[in-house]
Parts: structure tokens; C-alpha cells; sequence
């Protein structure tokens, strides 16, 4: 089978869109969430998505299928929260390691059907990694500005427990995502190396993908985007790009900043536009396809698809727009302190 750097090369890659607002079409109540298992569980489980990787497997996998029907070269594990200190909120922190392997294992078992019906066209599984709810370079106390409610150390072993699991589950990537803290991105570039050094195990791919929060183009943590990619590329990842936050017009002039400095392969998945008043997205497929596809059309890109409000309608919109456009070329590589 075909590598991801040999479909890399080939054409631009195609990553699924929103888990979240595909949940809310199933419109499911707190007895959807707890299933037999948590039928008795003393905390309110409605919200916890990655909890439905385990008490409603059937929906994940079709959200799944769906976005590989739509296109998808490669699907994300429902586990954006899937750590012991994210999962702290629902009292589930001991369930870390087996919502991670439960749920890279549904993806892994629904793209290897679709590998198998068309192996000229592999699909990948990307391990998602998400940002936690506490951060490392900011303090929750605006009158304690040197505390921090977690340690770096804390950190590292969260994630490196989620690792274990996805790595254990099959997935074929990793995916750091929705970075607006860059040490709690470093903590968990630090948890994958150690991970596999530590089980001499053969390192999987690394995709990074930023959030720019706002018009001042910094992440939350306050670093402009050339600084953030500076201070993650000892990962020496497969990818680097930007996600969420904002929608494809808003983060044009990003990700072309990203495409001219980064060495390696460059993403984007947006949102579908920027939320209206409710906190809902309206941006249509076919908009959102034509931002993308002006982007590779200026050789910004090699991956593309969708964040929050997108959906299967818009990867095969995203697809179709795309399909015909070389992807991003990578650089020649040159010595200096920004890639050695």
C-alpha cells in the first residue's frame, strides 16, 4: 500500500470535517450518552462526545464513512478530549487508554474498508490530539498570573497515555490539533517522541495544526504564527498548518505566511465561515470549496478539509475543486537556525 508521503506527492490530501457538528444531527440525549455502561454514572455525560466512541461505536463509524464516501483521504478519531485531565470533567479520567483504543480503532477498521475497495487509493487514520482545557502559558487566575493549574509534567503524561492508546488502536498518524497554547503542543511533541523512543517502536507521522484566535494574527499564548512554527519544527512533521477559530477568507493571508516558510507539507481546514449569532455556521459547501481552492490554486496547500460546521457536504464539495490542482511544492532545504 501507497505511504502518506507517496499520496502526498501525488496530489493534495483531503482530511474529513467536523465530528462535533455531525453528533448534533443525531440530536441525542443523555441516555444516548451514557448507554448501559454509564447508566448510572454520578455526573452528567451529554457533551462528552469522545464518550460515544464506546456507548454508540455504530454513529462514530458512520460519521466516518461518510466523509470517506465524500472523499476523505484520511479521518480523525473521535478523541479531541480524550485525555485523563480533559476527561477530569466527567469524572472518567481512568477511562483515557480505552476511549483512545476504541475509538482508533473504529476509524481504523471503517478506512480499511475503503483501502481495501480501492487500494490505488489508501485512506489513513489521523490520531487527534486536541488542545486540553488547561494550558501551560497561561494563568486561570487573572489575579495570579504565575499559576498554572497544571504542570508541564502532568501534561506529558496525559498525553503520553492517549498516544498509547491510539498507537494500540492503529492509527497510522498523529495529530496535534487546535493548538492555541504552543507549550501544552510542546508537551505533547515531547510525550510522542518519548513514546516511542521509550517502547522502541517506529515513530509515526506528525501533523501540527495551529489555531490563529483572532485579527491580531497570534495564537491565544500570544505568538505570531512564524513563531509558533519556529518553535515546533524539532518535531520535524509530516505537516503544519491551521485549523478552526476562523473561517477560510480570514486565515488567507496565514496560510500563505505558512506556505512560504514551512519545509514541509502545509494543511488547512477552516471553519465553515465565522459562527452568525448563534453560535451556528452558515457557510455553504460550495463557498467554503472555492476559498480552498483558491488557496491550492495559489500553491499554498497540500491538505485540506474542514473544522466546526462542516460536514460531508463540504469535504465532497472541497474534493471535487481540488482534485485537478499539483499540491504545494516543498522547498530545497537550506541550513539556517529556522530548520536545522
Amino acid at each position: 500500500m501507497k505511504s502518506i508521503y507517496d499520496c502526498a506527492k501525488e496530489r493534495i490530501l483531503i482530511i474529513d470535517g467536523a465530528m462535533g457538528t455531525m453528533i448534533q444531527r443525531y440530536k441525542l440525549q443523555e441516555a444516548d450518552y451514557r448507554g448501559t455502561r454509564f447508566a448510572n454514572h454520578h455526573i452528567e455525560l451529554k457533551g462528552n462526545s469522545d464518550i460515544l466512541s464506546i456507548t454508540q461505536p455504530q454513529i462514530i463509524q458512520a460519521i466516518h464513512r461518510e466523509y470517506l464516501e465524500a472523499g476523505a483521504d484520511i479521518i480523525e478519531t473521535n478523541t479531541f478530549s480524550s485525555t485523563v485531565i480533559a476527561q477530569a470533567d466527567y469524572d472518567l479520567q481512568a477511562l483515557a487508554y480505552e476511549l483512545n483504543l476504541a475509538s482508533a480503532k473504529l476509524a481504523k477498521e471503517v478506512a480499511a474498508e475503503y483501502t481495501a475497495k480501492n487500494p490505488a487509493k489508501p485512506r489513513f487514520v489521523a490520531g487527534a490530539i486536541g488542545p486540553l482545557n488547561k494550558t501551560l502559558s497561561l494563568s486561570p487566575d487573572v489575579n495570579n498570573p504565575g499559576f498554572r493549574s497544571v504542570t508541564f509534567d502532568e501534561v506529558v503524561d496525559a498525553y503520553m497515555e492517549q498516544i498509547r492508546g491510539l498507537v494500540d488502536g492503529g492509527a497510522d498518524l498523529l495529530l496535534i490539533e487546535t493548538i492555541f497554547d504552543t507549550l501544552n503542543c510542546k508537551a505533547a511533541i515531547f510525550a510522542i517522541k518519548n513514546f516511542f523512543k521509550k517502547n522502541n517502536l517506529q515513530p509515526l507521522p506528525i501533523m501540527i495544526s495551529g489555531t490563529i484566535t483572532d485579527a491580531s494574527g497570534r495564537t491565544l499564548s500570544g505568538q505570531t504564527l512564524e513563531a509558533f512554527y519556529i518553535s515546533v519544527m524539532h518535531a520535524k512533521p509530516f505537516s503544519i498548518g491551521l485549523n478552526c477559530a476562523l473561517g477560510g477568507q480570514q486565515m488567507r493571508p496565514y496560510v500563505a505566511e505558512l506556505a512560504k516558510i514551512a519545509n514541509c507539507y502545509v494543511s488547512c481546514y477552516p471553519n465553515a465561515g465565522l459562527p452568525n449569532a448563534f453560535g451556528e455556521y452558515d457557510e455553504e459547501p460550495e463557498d467554503t470549496a472555492c476559498i480552498l481552492e483558491d488557496f491550492a490554486s495559489s500553491g499554498f496547500v497540500n491538505i485540506v478539509g474542514g473544522c466546526c460546521g462542516t460536514t460531508p457536504d463540504h469535504i465532497r464539495h472541497i474534493a471535487e475543486h481540488v482534485k485537478n490542482i499539483a499540491p504545494r511544492a516543498l522547498p530545497a532545504t537550506e541550513t539556517s537556525l529556522v530548520n536545522a
